[in-house]
């Protein structure tokens, strides 16, 4: 049987998904993982909340809603065998008052379209019974929703990986991709490989990859960076398990939460504030290049005139602490500034097509031999062993 070479951009959780199934699934694949950093999951899948997603907000019959429910059962399923961290602690979707409850209604029809199991609708004095510390009117209790250590499931992907015998190749920055035929040629700035197929899952790049292979320029990726506090050891008592907020239906951003880790803390956030870098993890971080290739694309200055007044609003709360930690009471009323320290950030590849509109659901495509993941936020990582035999059952 002759060999198939196939490349895969990006060393996340995904492009990893995606080669530890070839690898493990197709004796005639040689299958190379590439990415410009020194380590697995340097980025998103580094640097996001850690939830396994249950599936309660997403359209029915979606991909997001499909995969997300297929890969949560994947995902204990490997955790367990691997002894990984997975805790089933339970999210809980607070409406604060009467006017959230509609929303939360819709929020129940759709989790119980996509089966998500034991779910329960809560009064106030209920809700106090999961999470004491928590203040609301009503909610909905997820049990299955679970905590994992995502960086530690891509480790583990790219072991999978390396032992079925593909290969890792780091500090591969990919520049250049030519298509002769059936075979694509990637450069860096000092190296070239050809493959017969390649997968593209290069996140906050995946537009720019993408475009090299020779596929739209629409949707474009907006970075938004993600700002978290974490409760201080001392209260992290306030929260059992995972408390969200009735998410607003015009974005995809579920809005400030409190998440219990499998290390025992607890982070609240992430805000949605536009960042000035592709990897701008910081205010200072700072790239011209990517500031300007933003602002001129049509997407985003569409997108900006309609929600300007909520970009101010999360631009208010990055910038006062005060500001965020009022928001995050108005779940827990007994949180304090004191209570909270700042933690790491992290940036979300959000994909915007050309109208302005924020995309929401997984978007897949092909161009010949190049399959490109265009928009994977979250619960791509949650959904990742899902999303790689997707991609994978037309090989």
């Amino acid at each position: 049987m002759a060999e198939v070479r196939v490349g895969v951009v990006g060393a996340g959780i995904l492009g990893l998904a995606v080669a530890r199934r070839l690898a493990e699934t197709r004796p005639d694949v040689k299958v190379t993982v590439l990415d410009k950093e020194d380590r697995v999951a340097a980025h998103q899948t580094g640097r996001n909340s850690g939830v396994a997603h249950a599936g309660l907000y997403y359209a029915p019959g979606s991909l997001k809603a499909t995969l997300c429910r297929r890969g949560i059962g994947l995902l204990k399923e490997y955790c367990t065998d691997r002894n990984l961290p997975y805790e089933e602690r339970g999210k809980v979707v607070v409406a604060r008052d009467t006017a959230e409850t509609a929303a939360l209604d819709e929020i129940e029809r759709r989790a119980t379209a996509n089966g998500v199991p034991g779910l329960r609708r809560l009064t106030g004095p209920e809700l106090r019974e999961i999470e004491p510390h928590a203040a609301g009117v009503a909610a909905l209790h997820s049990p299955t929703t679970a905590i994992v250590d995502f960086p530690a499931v891509a480790r583990a992907f790219a072991d999978d990986v390396v032992k079925a015998g593909g290969e890792v190749k780091l500090g591969f920055e990919v520049v250049r991709l030519g298509r002769s035929g059936e075979r694509v040629t990637v450069a860096s700035p000092d190296a070239e490989l050809t493959f017969d197929r390649l997968v593209v899952c290069a996140g906050l790049h995946s537009d720019r990859v993408a475009r090299l292979a020779g596929d739209s320029p629409e949707p474009a990726i907006v970075p938004f960076r993600g700002e978290y506090y974490r409760l201080v050891p001392s209260r992290t008592d306030l929260v059992r398990g995972l408390i969200y907020p009735v998410p607003d239906p015009r974005y995809p951003f579920l809005g400030v939460h409190f998440t219990r880790r499998v290390d025992g803390g607890v982070d609240i956030g992430p805000n949605a504030v536009l960042a000035l870098a592709r990897e701008g993890y910081r205010w200072r971080d700072v790239r011209p290049a990517d500031v300007w290739e933003t602002v001129r694309w049509p997407g985003f200055r569409r997108l900006a005139r309609t929600h300007w007044r909520t970009g101010a609003k999360e631009l208010y709360g990055s910038a006062l602490k005060r500001a965020f930690v009022a928001e995050a009471r108005s779940f827990v009323p007994d949180l304090t500034a004191a209570d909270v320290v700042a933690a790491p950030a992290g940036v979300r590849a959000q994909a915007v097509d050309a109208d302005g509109s924020l995309v929401d659901d997984f978007r897949i495509g092909r161009i010949g031999p190049v399959v490109t993941v265009r928009n994977a936020p979250s619960p791509a990582a949650t959904s990742s062993l899902a999303i790689a035999e997707h991609v994978t059952g037309g090989f």
